[in-house]
């Protein structure tokens, strides 16, 4: 069957997609006159213009992008690599850097590596065989940035860095942002603050790591190295860990969870142990996540603005291309404190 574009002329096989070439003779006009009315750059006079814009709207006709970015040596395409799409502050992220994307003309190819390094390098290729712009990432290894930086193609950091003074990067204030929350617990009365962390050897972990230290240090309460716990990767891993934090004779009073998938877990072994949040036990969160407000009551969270995040990565992105020889510059955003009901002085103060 065949394609005829109304008030136009020439057939469109069905299956094959329509070409410029198409909508020109479609539209009776040449290719150049056709491109020129599509893209809006050069004269071309009103009438012709809705001609052959009637056209390629009635053969669907659409752009060949990595064509146009071949021909113009530009991209308008930015590679955006995130660890784990199922974690609402990877999603957000994605969110705030697509819709910045789309604000300055450019489109989003993303990639979800699930936290695997060869996963991570894979799209990587794929984003320099995509003659991508640049690529904003939440990187889990500085080969990824160095893989890129040998393909000449920018590279923004998002969340936490492996190329520190090397790449440009847009993170959170985690050391302020963990030292607030864990001095406010210190503050209403608890000694036993336990820590569950999933890594310290990141940007992310080591810093949260260093206010949480810093609280104690400034209020001249002594810290007690055991509390520091590592909590795995998945909430499964996290609630097993928990159990045994919380279930043993000397539990801590309160909980600093250094992200929202620790801070589930913990919560499900509370309630796996019948302890009563805040009654028996304190939870503060690093990373707020809609089930958050869902419990009762809710849990205070270092709220992180992942799609300002975004928005800002994008930004520096396209500075980067404008001037790709400017010094490299970290943006540090700071990160607010939902406050709700999970936290309440030690019952034995």
């Amino acid at each position: 069957m065949d394609a005829v574009a109304q008030g136009t002329r020439g057939p469109v096989t069905a299956g094959r997609r329509a070409t410029i070439k198409d909508v020109a003779e479609a539209a009776d006009v040449s290719r150049s006159t056709a491109s020129r009315a599509l893209t809006g750059r050069g004269y071309v006079a009103p009438a012709v213009r809705d001609r052959v814009r009637r056209a390629a709207q009635t053969l669907g006709y659409v752009p060949d992008a990595m064509a146009r970015n071949l021909r113009q040596q530009v991209s308008r395409s930015i590679g955006v690599l995130v660890s784990d799409l199922r974690n609402s502050f990877y999603a957000d992220l994605a969110a705030g850097v697509s819709q910045q994307s789309r604000r300055r003309g450019y489109a989003m190819m993303l990639a979800d590596d699930n936290g695997s390094v060869e996963a991570e390098l894979e799209a990587a290729e794929t984003f320099v065989a995509l003659r991508v712009a640049g690529v904003i990432l939440t990187p889990l290894s500085v080969e990824v940035t160095e893989y890129l930086a040998r393909h000449r193609i920018p590279v923004i950091e998002v969340d936490r860095q492996f190329a520190e003074g090397a790449c440009d990067a847009v993170v959170v204030d985690n050391k302020s942002a963990a030292e607030r929350v864990t001095a406010g617990l210190l503050a209403q009365g608890h000694r036993r603050v336990a820590l569950l962390i999933d890594e310290m050897d990141w940007t992310t972990g080591r810093d949260r790591l260093v206010g949480y230290r810093s609280a104690f240090l400034a209020a001249g309460i002594p810290l007690d190295d055991q509390l520091v716990v590592r909590g795995g990767w998945d909430v499964g891993a996290a609630q097993g860990v928990a159990r045994e934090l919380l279930g043993s004779p000397d539990r801590p009073t309160a909980v600093f969870a250094a992200n929202n998938v620790l801070a589930e877990g913990v919560w499900r072994a509370a309630q796996g142990l019948g302890l009563r949040i805040p009654e028996d036990l304190s939870l503060v969160s690093f990373d707020d996540a809609p089930w958050m407000t869902m419990v009762r009551p809710g849990v205070t969270a270092v709220a992180q603005d992942a799609v300002a995040l975004g928005e800002a990565a994008v930004a520096q992105m396209l500075d980067r291309i404008q001037s790709p020889d400017s010094p490299v510059r970290t943006v540090m955003l700071s990160a607010a404190v939902a406050e709700r009901g999970s936290t309440a002085p030690p019952a034995t103060v």
